[in-house]
């Protein structure tokens, strides 16, 4: 018997892979460069070096407060790749605290909040700037609780996350 293959219509999803890889991190100050060096491969082994350099800074500082603020705990860092040349990293740790503002929409911090906490930063503290250069360096961001029952019951913390896109120049497209 013959078979025929008739062209499939195409599909409404994009021709990119859909990825993700989580990272299990013990609480240790090295995890900070295991972080950041698990990461850089992931972005070079699906081609996207140009959001590495970004990435790896919003990670490290990420995965450093988890170290500093949740003692108690190890830390997990998840990185997807959401379209064709956009990055999610979250970050999870045991402390479910969400600091501000990353407890708000990034669409209700104004910009001027930013740019004030960004001169507020310039003094000479030595610590205290890595959340402000995710807001300023990333295209999204935001916060959110993880498993917190009534009960006491079950694992709690919170995500950290952060997104990042890549932009073409006025060329790109054309190329």
């Amino acid at each position: 018997m013959s078979r025929t293959v008739s062209p499939q219509s195409p599909s409404p999803e994009p021709a990119y892979e859909r990825w993700a890889y989580s990272f299990h991190l013990p609480h240790s100050p090295r995890s900070v460069r295991v972080a950041r060096l698990a990461l850089r491969a992931v972005l070079d082994g699906h081609g996207m070096t140009e959001l590495a350099d970004t990435a790896v800074l919003l990670t490290s500082e990420m995965v450093t407060n988890s170290y500093r603020y949740a003692p108690d705990g190890p830390t997990r860092v998840r990185v997807r790749g959401l379209a064709e040349s956009r990055l999610r990293v979250s970050v999870w740790d045991s402390n479910p605290v969400i600091p501000t503002p990353f407890d708000q929409p990034p669409s209700s911090c104004a910009h001027g909040t930013v740019a004030a906490r960004a001169a507020e930063a310039a003094t000479e503290e030595t610590h205290g700037r890595g959340l402000l250069l995710v807001q300023l360096c990333a295209d999204d961001w935001g916060g959110y609780a993880y498993g917190q029952h009534p009960s006491g019951t079950g694992s709690t913390g919170k995500f950290l996350w952060y997104e990042l896109a890549h932009r073409c120049g006025p060329y790109g497209i054309a190329a």
